[in-house]
């Protein structure tokens, strides 16, 4: 099953990110929906790496849950921390979280993080964030949100960045293990929030006017929501959240939903304890699907390319415990099939990049950049 890089190399020597063959380099082979895929070691050492986002000159940038961002060039070499970012709260699951281009990339050269911010004494909060990329350097770094209220421990940050079709910029926030907050409107735990990208909030935001609650907030009830996605065909939002003791969930948002957590869930609490099942709670919004045994999912996006032709459309899930990916085809709002891509690792984040290739990330202390090729026939 272990082959060279050398061979996919060479067949790819025009692709971003076609990895150097150096020691431990090395592809493997996965039986999948599409036919076999070889799993290439693009590059390792990043400590727990968490979001990446590909920059025009087919380089990869990549945060670390340890605070730091990374780039990646198209050989394979990790450069040091990149100067003029944030200072982070780097306890138990908080630290840099995700990273994003800005739609207008182009012309702003702005990039987006989010993070756990310190806050007074031992707090932190879950922010948002945009520099200017000048050179291998972030300049002109400024928050552009911060989650309410401050909590002192390490959990349930959620923290990945989305941009919907007409351009306003989406956060995904966890509970802090809050429970009771995510049926409160008047503060951000457990929610989507919805923002312009100057920080301002949209007049259109589902909340706006009313004194009990947030105007940021886009949808809430949420647990701990670390994939959004936007479907490119359709222009639905969806969003990917942990459940507790199982229960994970699949859901597509809508403006001012409740989703139920923590009065509902198909998981239960962590002693045992049964939570109600969300169907026939008509408050509620229901799962699109849930998982029990769980996933853990940690980023997703739809495929849009032409190397995995079979995949096109395809939402592609990163999956903690499953240690691979999920792949689904969703028909009408409803899931019409899954695939369960096992990888041999805990899989943090995926991304499909400028060569139309999937990119994966390891979550390990030595956490590893792998890409996802079709198998050429020797």
């Amino acid at each position: 099953m272990i082959r060279s890089a050398l061979a996919l190399c060479f067949l790819l020597l025009a692709a971003p990110m076609c990895a150097q063959t150096l020691p431990g380099q090395s592809a493997d082979e996965v039986a999948t929906d599409a036919g076999n895929v070889e799993v290439l070691d693009v590059t390792g050492g990043l400590v727990h790496p968490w979001g990446m986002a590909f920059l025009p000159d087919g380089r990869l940038l990549v945060t670390e849950r340890a605070g730091r961002l990374r780039i990646v060039d198209t050989e394979g070499n990790v450069s040091p921390e990149v100067p003029g970012g944030p200072k982070a709260y780097v306890q138990g699951q908080g630290g840099y979280l995700d990273v994003a281009l800005d739609p207008d990339f182009a012309a702003n050269q702005h990039v987006w993080l989010s993070y756990s911010r310190p806050g007074p004494g031992s707090s932190s909060a879950t922010a948002l964030g945009r520099a200017t990329m000048q050179g291998d350097s972030l300049t002109n770094w400024e928050v552009m949100f911060t989650q309410t209220p401050w909590f002192s421990n390490g959990l349930h940050f959620g923290g990945r960045i989305g941009f919907s079709p007409e351009g306003h910029v989406f956060l995904t926030l966890g509970e802090r293990f809050q429970f009771d907050p995510a049926q409160d409107l008047t503060n951000h735990m457990g929610a989507v929030v919805r923002l312009n990208r100057d920080g301002s909030v949209p007049e259109d935001n589902p909340f706006v006017g009313r004194e009990d609650a947030l105007p940021e907030i886009y949808s809430y009830g949420h647990r701990n929501v670390q994939s959004i996605a936007f479907d490119p065909a359709s222009g639905d939002i969806w969003e990917a959240e942990y459940g507790p003791l199982g229960g994970d969930e699949l859901n597509l948002l809508t403006p001012g939903t409740n989703y139920g957590w923590p009065v509902v869930s198909w998981g239960d609490n962590y002693d045992g304890s049964q939570i109600p099942d969300p169907d026939g709670e008509a408050q509620f919004t229901d799962a699109v699907k849930q998982w029990t045994p769980v996933i853990s999912p940690s980023g997703m996006i739809f495929y849009t390319g032409d190397v995995f032709p079979e995949w096109t459309g395809s939402l592609v899930i990163s999956s903690l415990s499953r240690q691979g990916l999920v792949r689904l085809n969703l028909e009408n709002g409803a899931v019409a099939n899954e695939e369960i891509i096992p990888l041999g690792a805990r899989i943090r984040d995926v991304e499909q990049g400028p060569d139309g290739h999937l990119y994966v990330l390891t979550d390990d202390r030595d956490g590893h950049v792998w890409r996802l090729s079709p198998l050429t026939a020797e």
